[in-house]
């Protein structure tokens, strides 16, 4: 009978202090989220310095929550997981240090996890995954259509050519004044309005898979500030309906391109905009008008934004076939499939 393995994950990219414990890449046994979301909405973003702090509090104080949460200790562990990148270069190495410093202290094997196949291995802990399958990565860095053939074999279909849906997200937030991160509040205004305003789908038209939303972004801040200088008042709920239309036009067009291109039994969205309620309900009408004969997959919402149980999720793929890293690994913030 195989033995149970036991991964301690470690995630900190950017302003989430998270420690887990998965049990066969499949079970959470533990998954601590220490959250810096209201340090940063004073500065309207994430600060990369109050960040890494926030991480050297916290990342101790994680491991031992994550550790009594799991009912185990550290001679239970069969390795230890971590994002190295992409993300902030100083929040990965406080994760990096910590979790290098388990390792080498209790001689268990080391893995580096790529904080995107984290995202999309979230799905791994609700469904069996079948490969091949599809991914819509949607996050505040990232919009990318990733087909995953084998288990930790990526191919990345189509990736954004500016920003990502998340980055547009929170920069039409400020315009609304809504503080950062804005993608709830904009959606829930979005689900009251009406689409009205005749916002760009750019590409759509475009004979391949990727994203563009820095003019999507441009037409809607540039409605906006016409209106303040002619003193005309718009409807922010009907404002935030029509970006949301535009954003859903665009990724259902590229997706179910892919899907045309490589049909696959199951797609994964993933990513903290994966919590978008008019994403998930858009997408469900999308697949159920088409009658495709596939799985939609959205990890539920406390796994869509950065947690350490998903990197637990991708590290047993690399347990699996002994990919093991040294303690020589070092951050990567620029790293892709």
């Amino acid at each position: 009978m195989k033995k149970d393995t036991l991964i301690l994950s470690f995630e900190s990219s950017c302003d989430e202090t998270s420690v887990a414990v998965i049990k066969n890449g499949k079970k959470i046994l533990s998954n601590i989220i220490a959250t810096q979301i209201k340090s940063h909405q004073r500065f309207g973003g994430v600060v990369p310095e109050v960040a890494s702090r926030h991480h050297v509090e916290e990342v101790t104080h994680c491991i031992e929550l994550a550790l009594d949460e799991a009912k185990i200790g550290y001679d239970d562990l069969d390795a230890v997981a971590v994002t190295y990148g992409p993300g902030l270069v100083g929040s990965l190495l406080i994760g990096i240090m910590a979790a290098k410093t388990v390792a080498f202290a209790h001689n268990l094997p080391l893995i580096k996890a790529n904080h995107l196949a984290g995202h999309i291995y979230s799905a791994n802990l609700v469904a069996d995954l079948q490969y091949p399958f599809m991914a819509l990565l949607v996050s505040g860095g990232h919009t990318e259509i990733v087909l995953v053939r084998s288990p930790g074999e990526f191919e990345t279909l189509g990736d954004t050519r500016d920003d990502a849906v998340g980055e547009a997200y929170d920069k039409i937030g400020r315009v609304l004044g809504i503080n950062y991160p804005a993608g709830k509040q904009v959606d829930e205004m979005a689900a009251r309005g009406n689409d009205i305003f005749d916002f760009p789908r750019a590409m759509v038209q475009e004979d391949n898979l990727d994203f563009s939303f820095s003019g999507l972004k441009s037409s809607f801040i540039n409605r906006v500030h016409h209106a303040d200088q002619v003193h005309e008042e718009l409807n922010k709920d009907d404002l935030a309906a029509s970006f949301q239309g535009a954003v859903l036009d665009i990724l259902s067009n590229k997706i179910f391109r892919a899907l045309k291109q490589h049909p696959v039994k199951q797609l994964v969205v993933a990513g903290g905009v994966a919590a978008n309620q008019g994403l998930r309900q858009r997408l469900k009408k999308d697949v159920e008008e088409r009658n495709l004969d596939m799985d939609l997959i959205f990890p539920p919402l406390r796994l869509c934004g950065d947690n350490a149980a998903m990197i637990g999720a991708i590290a047993q793929v690399q347990y699996d076939k002994k990919d093991f890293a040294d303690l020589t690994i070092n951050a990567d913030p620029s790293l892709d499939f």
